[in-house]
């Protein structure tokens, strides 16, 4: 009988990851677009209330909720 929980599959060390199409650049760069007026509202609004700029911007905001959003589209 063989031990199959002492040795797990080798792996090479890279971390794979899955190739986006265009399709799915394209509904990302969409949403992206989009998202970047309401990133920067809310922005500015929180630069005013915690009176800082030590946030994300919203270039960064934006980037972040497109790359939430999109691949939610493309689960099966």
């Amino acid at each position: 009988m063989t031990d199959f929980t002492s040795n797990g599959p080798r792996t090479s060390g890279h971390r794979t990851t899955q190739k986006r199409g265009t399709e799915f650049l394209f509904y990302f760069t969409l949403i992206f677009l989009v998202a970047i007026p309401f990133a920067t509202a809310f922005w500015a609004l929180e630069v005013f209330q915690k009176q800082t700029l030590n946030l994300h911007g919203p270039l960064a905001r934006a980037w972040a909720e497109a790359d939430r959003i999109t691949p939610l589209i493309f689960q099966a």
